[in-house]
């Protein structure tokens, strides 16, 4: 009785250490979603009052921050359009990195074939007795091994001096 008290008791034990981290995604809280809170500019009074832009209802405001701007500014690029025609001292940039060609629609592409790959990957994954973690469930051979592939590139003779010295 004893043994059978033990390995039923032992499992949800353990199944309180687990770690999910910031991997598991979905909220069990009543509370507002703190990702929905978007964060905005301070607000500025504009120069002349006269030359403000027609309101935009559900449209964009002057205070809104833009992710993918602040984004595109943190990697040196230029704040305002993302969308925009790439600037002519680009232009070398741009057609080196295009040299072997450029698949129009790669983001829809890949957006599916990974939607896909987790949908073949979750058929049996909904019932589990303890929590898990999906993301390591699923994509756990595509995972690289930072350590072998850094002793391969070193016993190749590559130099990595962004990595940490050798032990």
């Amino acid at each position: 009785m004893r043994k059978l008290a033990l390995m039923i008791v032992l499992p949800l034990l353990m199944a309180g250490c687990a770690n999910v981290g910031l991997r598991d995604l979905q909220s069990d809280s009543a509370g507002p979603d703190d990702f929905s809170i978007k964060p905005v500019e301070a607000l500025a009074e504009p120069a002349n009052f006269t030359d403000l832009p027609a309101p935009t209802p559900n449209g964009v405001n002057r205070a809104d921050r833009s992710a993918l701007a602040e984004g595109v500014q943190a990697f040196g690029g230029r704040k305002g359009d993302p969308n925009a025609a790439v600037p002519a001292r680009d232009g070398a940039l741009v057609r080196h990195t295009s040299r072997l060609g450029v698949v129009a629609g790669i983001r829809d592409d890949l957006a599916q074939t990974d939607a896909d790959f987790r949908r073949r990957k979750a058929r049996f994954t909904q019932y589990r007795i303890v929590p898990v973690d999906r993301y390591n469930q699923a994509y756990r051979r595509q995972a690289l091994d930072a350590d072998a592939e850094q002793a391969r590139w070193r016993r190749a003779g590559a130099r990595t001096p962004s990595a940490p010295p050798s032990n």
